[in-house]
């Protein structure tokens, strides 16, 4: 059950600029999505952008995509991202099993994509510090029914560590780095 770089995905949805003002969070959202986006792109996994009804929500939060390397953005209606054929197709393309999922609102769009992507038969990787509601219960009931469905839940620091799987490495340095910026923590004195 572990993640693996070459078997993942990262999806960020729905992280609109209409949007974050009115979640629980926004703005750390944001900071979290970023930082592991950043983390994805030094170990070579795909990151995913998802936008509902940008013409009526705006676009993703421009500081989100000031953080982001390459990436990949996909404009939907249907609530679920699988419903969307052009995502459905080209996330069946890439090949990967682990789709590491995080956004807003966590009891709309991220349920729905998370619970459609384990009906079709990925393994389901919940952002828990990364994903959120207006409402701060909605979001805790919409994690715990994914997760009831077989979706994992994880953090952006557990799962990216799990990407890197060694401390003796650039991509190690690199990320802590920028964790320890993140966070403004003192450095863990046994690395």
């Amino acid at each position: 059950m572990r993640l693996k770089s070459e078997d993942s995905l990262l999806l960020m949805v729905d992280l609109q600029a209409g949007l974050l003002p009115v979640v629980d969070g926004g703005a750390q959202l944001v900071n979290e999505a970023g930082w592991l986006a950043g983390v994805a792109e030094l170990v070579g996994v795909p990151v995913w952008v998802t936008e509902q009804s940008p013409e009526k929500i705006g676009a993703s939060a421009p500081e989100l995509l000031n953080m982001l390397g390459e990436h990949q953005r996909f404009q939907k209606q249907y609530f679920s991202a699988m419903g969307e054929t052009d995502f459905r197709d080209a996330l069946a393309a890439t090949g990967k099993s682990q789709i590491v999922i995080c956004g807003a609102e966590a009891h709309i769009c991220v349920l729905q994509t998370a619970l459609d992507l384990q009906s079709a038969g990925y393994s389901v990787y919940w952002l828990s510090d990364v994903t959120a509601s207006r409402r701060r219960e909605e979001a805790a009931l919409a994690r715990e029914r994914a997760c009831a469905g077989g979706a994992l839940g994880v953090t952006a620091d557990m799962v990216a560590y799990e990407w890197i799987e060694r401390c003796d490495t650039e991509t190690f340095k690199q990320a802590h780095q920028a964790l320890l910026k993140r966070r403004s923590a003192r450095p863990l004195t046994f690395y």
